[in-house]
């Protein structure tokens, strides 16, 4: 069985951005789509960091899922960050950026999870591209199935 929901778009302005040393990763992605007027957004990036604060999934018996994020986890950098990517979506009427990062620590370790806004800044310096769907409303919202709030596109 296959489920999915899906709106097909086009893709729009294509940004190129370099987020300086001590932005915020989330905040820096959201404020580059509002200074060029972009609404929703997929985003691809690398860099590194000076500190990180992410979650991922942990057994959580109680949510309906079984699964749920766990507590924030805290990087001390230099962090390596090797690669991202998220989409730029709504929710309220505000920005609602869904990002997941893979890092690598001083020990060589590797590590990511879902970036947390405001915990993770940029070290040397955060390149990305940032390509603007059109056509699509790219909406996050609370979802009952999994009682977490999840992508919602739509025409």
């Amino acid at each position: 069985m296959v489920r999915f929901i899906d709106a097909c778009g086009t893709i729009g302005k294509t940004m190129a951005v370099r987020l300086l040393p001590g932005s915020d990763l989330i905040e820096g992605i959201e404020a580059a789509c509002e200074k060029n007027s972009v609404k929703y957004a997929y985003v691809s990036c690398f860099g590194s960091f000076q500190h990180s604060g992410y979650m991922y999934l942990v057994p959580q018996p109680d949510a309906k899922v079984g699964a749920g994020y766990g507590n924030v986890i805290t990087q001390e950098g230099p962090i390596e960050f090797l690669n991202g990517v998220g989409v730029v979506c709504q929710n309220d009427g505000g920005y609602d950026t869904h990002f997941h990062a893979t890092m690598c620590g001083k020990d060589g370790s590797v590590f990511g999870g879902h970036i947390v806004r405001g915990q993770t800044a940029a070290l040397t310096t955060v390149d990305m591209v940032i390509f603007e769907i059109k056509g699509v409303e790219m909406l996050r919202s609370f979802d009952e199935e999994t009682g977490l709030t999840q992508f919602l596109p739509q025409k």
